[in-house]
């Protein structure tokens, strides 16, 4: 099942990092593979929380695929988990964790794994999916350095 994780510093406070990555009606603008993303359900969750129930497409070339996953926004810890509701996987678990370790700074940490139905799914996108999700990280640093640059 493939997996990736990755924890990097970046220049932007924490609480900035959070709200960029909880923003996600803005990742087509940036997010790699993702070409539409709706917000279905928006509700408070426990403890503090945000529920968001939200329809992603990524495409590559010809290749198109929705998704439902079940985000939440936890502000009060620094976290955002994504839990997988319906679409071409058989599982698909993602979480973000951000650590302040200064006014300026803070460490983001992000872990995805996944395993698509479909062999033949996997196959055609299994490869573009892994690189997209490498790239994850980066394009959130980028996509900060750009909204926050002053």
């Amino acid at each position: 099942m493939p997996q990736f994780s990755t924890k990097r510093r970046v220049r932007h406070a924490a609480s900035e990092m959070f709200d960029l990555v909880a923003d996600v009606e803005r990742y087509p603008e940036f997010v790699p593979l993702c070409r539409r993303l709706k917000v279905r359900e928006r509700r408070p969750g426990p403890g503090g929380t945000e529920v968001l129930v939200a329809e992603m497409t990524a495409a590559y070339k010809l290749i198109s695929e929705t998704f439902t996953s079940r985000i939440t926004l936890d502000r009060p810890n620094l976290r955002i988990m994504v839990e997988y509701l319906d679409g071409p996987f058989r599982r698909l678990e993602n979480r973000w964790t951000f650590r302040p370790p200064g006014e300026r700074s803070c460490d983001v940490e992000f872990f995805i794994s996944y395993e698509f139905k479909s062999q033949t799914l996997a196959l055609l996108m299994g490869s573009m999916f892994d690189l997209a999700f490498r790239r994850f990280a980066t394009a959130f640093e980028q996509r900060a350095d750009l909204v926050y640059a002053g």
